[in-house]
């Protein structure tokens, strides 16, 4: 079976999980890895989803090692939703706004 890899880049603002796994990852860019098949006996070329992948640098004890954490579309998704609705939160809140200045 013909395969293919696309690679894209993410990045969360904030500390998040992703899937069942309860492994909190850092804040910051992640590559994407998605592997597709080519879906054989039709007129036209066309690929299905076969994994997607996020890649996590290791730190600490483990830097310099990287794991191909198994993941779905719908799993990165709602992580990327839930880490915009976060910083949009964050951002909404008197603490993250510059102080008034006072006109009394």
């Amino acid at each position: 079976m013909l395969t293919r890899s696309t690679r894209s880049k993410v990045t969360f603002s904030n500390d998040f999980k992703i899937g069942e796994s309860q492994q909190e990852i850092l804040a910051g860019t992640y590559e994407i890895v998605v592997e597709e098949e080519l879906i054989q006996g039709l007129s036209f070329e066309a690929y299905r989803r076969a994994s997607t992948y996020l890649m996590v640098r290791g730190r600490g004890r483990n830097a310099g090692q990287t794991t191909m954490q198994m993941t779905t579309k719908e799993e990165l998704e709602h992580a990327m939703a839930c880490d915009r609705a976060l910083s949009e939160t964050n951002n909404d809140s008197e603490a993250a706004l510059s102080p008034q200045k006072d006109t009394t």
